[in-house]
Formats: structure tokens, C-alpha cells, sequence
């Protein structure tokens, strides 16, 4: 498939997990791609590495240019940069609540500012957020990640309303648990690391992790030209966690 064929992507956290899944799909199908990340060398051809740190506005406006400059235009923007946090809404301190924040919205917000420019003159612009069933699911310890989630789900909504008659449409992807390095290290770290893993799967209706790549397909879904009249809608790629209701195994 070749629906991106001409077309120029950044993704933000692209070098590993949900982002190098994206970045390498949207190149398959076509796009020239910049993977904007802290460490940049762990990208390869035919991905283009750029340095990036979203909480600083001269680095993401710098790297931004770089991308749209080298590729002569941009049309895509998968804002996926992120970190987590675990805990009740007592367990971070104030820096912690401003770092994730700050990376996790206030840096979706410096990237698309600074694509504005060029997504206004590509025919076929598209923004896709990564937000997170925790937008809209109570989970359990993850206070300060829902908060976080949960304002990119209404950031979404009101960028695609602010945009869409500019031609740019805005969506966001919402996943389950996905089984990227970061819920690797999380297990890691658990008391029992199987028991968690299994307790992590339970939770899903499908009965295990979601994969890297199937969010990967839900984002270039939403970014194809082939969806131009998908616009503020948040996709759950969740395993059924949002909508399903299902009774205890027998």
C-alpha cells in the first residue's frame, strides 16, 4: 500500500516503541519520515533521525524546520512523545506533575505550532495525538498520567475544530496497554513481573497486551489521505477495554 507515496512525517518518540512502529509503517507505505527523539542514532534508513526535546521550544522548532527543509514540505505530524507516571494523586510532587505535563501536552502543543506553517500548505495535512484509555478509564495509581491523557484527549478535539477548515484534519489514537520497552520495564520492576503481566492482561477483554504495530496501523489510519474525512475522533486500540463489558470466565 502506498497512500503516503509523496508525502513527508515527523514522529515525535520515534525511535523506539509506538513511535519507531509508526515511523517505519508510514515509511512502508510511501512517506519520507523524521523520527524526532532524544537519541536519534537509534533510527536508520530509510528513517531520518533528528534530535528533539519537546519541552524546549528552540529544539522543537529547530528540528521541525531540519525535517521540513530536507523533505521540502510537511504534511504529517504523529505527536507521540511521552512518559508515564504511577500513583495515587498524593504520589508525585509538584516537579514530577510539571514534567509530565510538560512533555506529555504542553510538547504535543510546541511540535504542532511549529508544523502549522507547513501543514497550512500541503493538501493532505494531517495531526494524530497519542492519548490513552486512561483518557477516559479510571485506572487504578496513574493519577498524574490520566490527567495528562485526558487533556490530550480535549486538546485533540479542540485543535481539530480550530483546524479543520484549514484543511488539517486532527485525531488521536487512545491504546490500551501496549507491550512497548517502557510496560517492559514497568514488569521489570514489579514484585512478581509474570503475575503482573498476566494481571495486565486479564485486564484487557482480549486477554493480552496490545502490539506496537497494531497502534501503529490504527495512527496511519488516521493520518492517510485515504481518511480525509476522519476529523476529531479518538480511536480506541485498546483490546476492547473502553467498550466491552464482558462476564467472568466461567
Amino acid at each position: 500500500m502506498t497512500d503516503f507515496d509523496g508525502l513527508a512525517a515527523i514522529v515525535t518518540g520515534g525511535a523506539s516503541g509506538i513511535g519507531r512502529a509508526t515511523a517505519e509503517l508510514l515509511a512502508a507505505r510511501g512517506a519520507r519520515v523524521a523520527a524526532l527523539d532524544l537519541n536519534p542514532d537509534q533510527v536508520s534508513e530509510p528513517l531520518v533521525g533528528i534530535r528533539c526535546d519537546v519541552t524546549d521550544d528552540a529544539s522543537v522548532r529547530a528540528a521541525v524546520a531540519e525535517a521540513a527543509e530536507r523533505f521540502g514540505r510537511l504534511d504529517i505530524v504523529i505527536n507521540n512523545a511521552g512518559i508515564g507516571a504511577q500513583g495515587d494523586v498524593a504520589a508525585n510532587d509538584d516537579a514530577q506533575w510539571h514534567q509530565v505535563l510538560d512533555v506529555n501536552v504542553i510538547g504535543m502543543a510546541r511540535v504542532s505550532r511549529a508544523a502549522l506553517p507547513w501543514l497550512r500548505q500541503s493538501p493532505s495535512a494531517a495531526i494524530v495525538n497519542t492519548c490513552s484509555i486512561a483518557a477516559w478509564a479510571g485506572l487504578p495509581q496513574r493519577a498524574l498520567y490520566s490527567a495528562s491523557k485526558g487533556a490530550v484527549y480535549g486538546l485533540t478535539l479542540a485543535m481539530a475544530a480550530d483546524h479543520v477548515r484549514e484543511g488539517i484534519r486532527v485525531n488521536a489514537v487512545a491504546p490500551g496497554t501496549v507491550d512497548t520497552p517502557w510496560v517492559g520495564r514497568l514488569l521489570d520492576a514489579a514484585p512478581d513481573p509474570a503475575a503482573e503481566r498476566a494481571a495486565l492482561q486479564a485486564r484487557q477483554p482480549s486477554g493480552r497486551l496490545v502490539s506496537a504495530d497494531e497502534v501503529a496501523h490504527a495512527v496511519c489510519y488516521l493520518a492517510s489521505p485515504l481518511s480525509g474525512s476522519t476529523a476529531g475522533t479518538v480511536l480506541a486500540v485498546d483490546g476492547g477495554m473502553y467498550g466491552l463489558r464482558l462476564r467472568p470466565p466461567s
